[in-house]
């Protein structure tokens, strides 16, 4: 799926405890045309659980898509139509979590030695929308680290119907390395992914993995049709905006504190409803960073978002709390 400008595919990765609908609003007015990822959601939480609290989004966050994890195909069916319902733009399966608490629930990372049940899931949810329904893997696992046993995974999917893959350039190893290792230690092959790109030119391939400056997200670009930023987006977000105009030149970035100042009717709208005002501030903690002044307005958020009636006035205070103009 293209974004609605002729640029390519910028998205922004589904990342646990940090892509929910406050942060992808957020996000939303750093760059108008990238795709939008929530955090992973199970199928069995959204079936046994309030899918309403798992599914809602603002119809700001378009183009967005929902991660689902799982490995029951008529669980997923279920979730699937129920996002349907709800008008995501996109349902994607994660087959690249590499957490124990994933791995015990038989979903994530671990299912790609499990090409047929990832192809059963495929199917059912592909029968249930319209929506693209796509697929985020890992180029490997544990021993399981080489070029054919990649190709051959996602050949299993392309014979279920899948037209995109979401490639996290990196190996997952399931035993011995944390989640938050297995972001890091293992080494980048943008190659075995841009190969893949090759051998499959009528797929859409979308490369997640090491991408911190416009550059390397330049270079990515040649090879393969989409680049998805993960960590980048979250603790440098501006970097979101200098993508858009990157790409998309005629569009004029607002600054950092017209951000701010976006953000505020939306925040008011969100503590009027009894939420904590931390909920959304935590997501904009990193909007200043590398600026004069990035310290003070962490600082200020962070001392006072918490506090009881705390409301957009904090984000104003926090600005003016800055040294340097913001």
């Amino acid at each position: 799926m293209r974004n609605s400008t002729n640029s390519p595919q910028i998205a922004v990765a589904p990342m646990m405890d940090w892509t929910d609908r406050h942060c992808r609003y957020f996000m939303r007015l750093l760059s108008p045309s990238a795709l939008l990822y929530t955090e992973m959601v199970t199928a069995a939480a959204i079936h046994h659980g309030d899918a309403d609290r798992f599914l809602r989004f603002n119809e700001e966050e378009h183009l967005v898509a929902l991660q689902l994890g799982g490995s029951d195909p008529s669980l997923m069916a279920s979730a699937t139509a129920q996002a349907h319902t709800y008008g995501y733009d996109e349902i994607n399966i994660n087959v690249g979590c590499p957490s124990d608490k994933v791995q015990s629930g038989q979903f994530g990372a671990c299912l790609m030695a499990k090409p047929a049940i990832v192809a059963d899931c495929y199917r059912a949810m592909l029968a249930e929308t319209d929506r693209p329904v796509t697929v985020k893997t890992r180029i490997g696992i544990d021993d399981q680290d080489s070029y054919d046993f990649l190709k051959d995974f996602v050949l299993s999917l392309v014979a279920a119907g899948c037209r995109k893959f979401i490639v996290h350039a990196r190996k997952a190893v399931l035993d011995g390395l944390s989640p938050k290792e297995n972001r890091s230690i293992p080494p980048l092959n943008y190659e075995r992914v841009y190969r893949l790109k090759r051998d499959f030119p009528e797929l859409e391939i979308v490369l997640n993995g090491g991408l911190d400056d416009l550059a390397r997200v330049d270079e990515v670009l040649e090879h393969v049709d989409g680049a998805m930023i993960g960590r980048q987006a979250y603790h440098h977000p501006y970097f979101l905006a200098e993508l858009e105009q990157h790409f998309n030149p005629a569009w004029e970035p607002p600054t950092r504190s017209e951000i701010v100042l976006r953000m505020l009717p939306y925040i008011e709208s969100v503590v009027r409803k009894g939420e904590p005002l931390g909920r959304v501030t935590r997501h904009m903690l990193g909007l200043y960073s590398g600026q004069p002044g990035a310290r003070a307005w962490r600082r200020y958020i962070s001392q006072h978002a918490h506090l009881a009636g705390a409301g957009p006035e904090v984000l104003l205070n926090a600005i003016a709390a800055m040294p340097a103009a913001a």
